[in-house]
């Protein structure tokens, strides 16, 4: 963290993990994870050995996912549902699954948002604008928030909740789903609202990367168009278009993003700290 009578950064607060084989970097094993939202990072921490605490809002499909996890990946998973727009709720939710979860926890996924589906600004209603900014900049500096409580404290005592040594733990790694709408302006889409609420997490996680120097690291990634529920209401006409706009001719399946979760949820990328992995076919090269 910076001195704050200088203003420079303090040396050799942060140390490299001791393991330098790279399949033991990329391992999640007897880690803890929580991902909100549905999305690339459920399957993903699992597949790599770890825990996973599933959040959903109304989609109770989310109680068969974490059945089905368990079962396939032999970890725990269990699916709670989840606020993300208060403050309250979220904190409660992340102390109750860090007491579940062998008294830690490791990686937050914050993958909890919703689209702008009312065309250009000017005619959308302000009560939408307050909802998308609710879910998509509220609710995930409030993860955050209430995620890094825990990394501050486990790096610190180096223990469990309940006091027991700390094991295979560097530091915590927050990761937001933010969107290449975070650098561009869509076309043909109007969606200014949406657009504006990922650059805020953008720049919300720049941030507390710096604020978490020591005890946890923040990055993003920002997906371009990838098949998933979020972009049903697109009409297959405006998909035309968009496709025509990406260089690689086509939307990207919910599986191309998991390398770069994993990359940064895992040991394999302690050096990386306040970075945005955008992945959308190129659409944002041109």
């Amino acid at each position: 963290m910076a001195d704050m009578n200088t203003g420079y950064f303090k040396h050799d607060i942060t140390e490299a993990p001791k393991s330098k084989a790279v399949f033991d970097l990329f391992s999640l094993k007897g880690k803890t994870a929580i991902v909100s939202g549905a999305g690339a990072g459920i399957g993903l921490a699992a597949e790599a050995g770890a825990n996973v605490a599933i959040w959903y809002n109304s989609n109770k499909k989310a109680l068969e996912e974490a059945a089905n996890i368990e079962k396939t990946y032999g970890v725990k998973c269990k699916a709670y549902q989840v606020n993300v727009a208060t403050w309250d709720a979220v904190k409660d939710a992340v102390d109750e699954i860090v007491e579940e979860f062998n008294g830690r926890l490791d990686i937050f996924v914050a993958n909890s948002g919703i689209p702008w589906e009312e065309g250009p600004f000017i005619d959308g209603s302000v009560e939408t604008m307050h909802k998308v900014f609710k879910i998509n900049i509220d609710g995930t500096l409030f993860s955050a928030r209430a995620a890094a409580l825990h990394w501050r404290r486990q790096k610190k005592e180096g223990t469990t909740i309940d006091g027991q040594p700390l094991e295979n733990y560097s530091y915590g790694s927050f990761i937001a789903t933010s969107s290449m709408s975070a650098h561009i302006t869509n076309i043909p889409q109007q969606q200014t609202v949406y657009n504006t609420s990922k650059a805020a997490v953008n720049q919300a996680c720049k941030s507390l990367a710096v604020e978490w120097v020591g005890f946890a690291r923040a990055n993003t990634i920002s997906p371009g168009y990838i098949k998933t529920d979020i972009s049903a209401f697109i009409p297959p006409t405006t998909k035309s278009l968009f496709k025509s706009l990406i260089p690689m001719g086509r939307e990207g399946e919910t599986h191309e993003l998991k390398g770069a979760y994993l990359y940064l949820a895992s040991d394999a990328s302690s050096y990386t700290t306040g970075t945005d992995i955008i992945v959308d076919g190129g659409y944002c090269v041109p």
